[in-house]
């Protein structure tokens, strides 16, 4: 884990390395907008700490840095009023948010995967069956549809066992 404390507050590097003790995840420290944009750029971070003090001076100023943060979990805090241990909470809160965000989105993801294989595996089913009973085929083509149709029924079947399962 890593994360991106963007304050200009006096003594930010101590704050940082408090952190990372009491959290166990490295912490980079950028000085304003800029840095923070700048270091967005060249790396990927879990977690991106803003004082909103830098975010409440200029908001407008604030969104290309809105912007930059991509898939890393905002956090705005801020550091004239909260303690080190109120700031490793606020982070600890928003690592949590993030990963039930993210295994709701997994779930989401599977359940549309896991309907839409159905729904083709049940086109398959009904298409090959409707083949098979078409008059007249050579034994050859009809074996292979056979083939096809028991297939996907296997497939149904699995699908349907792991649905269960879940």
């Amino acid at each position: 884990m890593k994360a991106l404390l963007v304050t200009g507050m006096e003594g930010a590097v101590n704050c940082a390395q408090a952190l990372q003790a009491m959290l166990g995840m490295e912490i980079e420290v950028a000085a304003g907008r800029r840095a923070a944009i700048s270091s967005l750029r060249k790396q990927e971070f879990d977690l991106v700490v803003v004082d909103d003090s830098l975010a409440d001076a200029d908001p407008a100023g604030t969104d290309p840095l809105w912007e930059a943060i991509g898939m890393a979990q905002p956090v705005t805090v801020n550091f004239v009023l909260s303690g080190t241990e109120r700031v490793a909470r606020e982070i600890r809160a928003a690592l949590r948010r993030r990963e039930r965000e993210q295994e709701l989105a997994r779930r989401a993801a599977t359940a549309a995967l896991e309907t839409e294989l159905k729904s083709t595996v049940a086109g398959l089913l009904l298409h090959s069956q409707l083949a098979l009973a078409a008059e007249p085929l050579p034994e050859p083509v009809a074996g292979k549809l056979r083939l096809v149709a028991d297939l996907v029924g296997t497939l149904r079947d699995q699908l349907s066992s792991n649905v269960v399962a879940h």
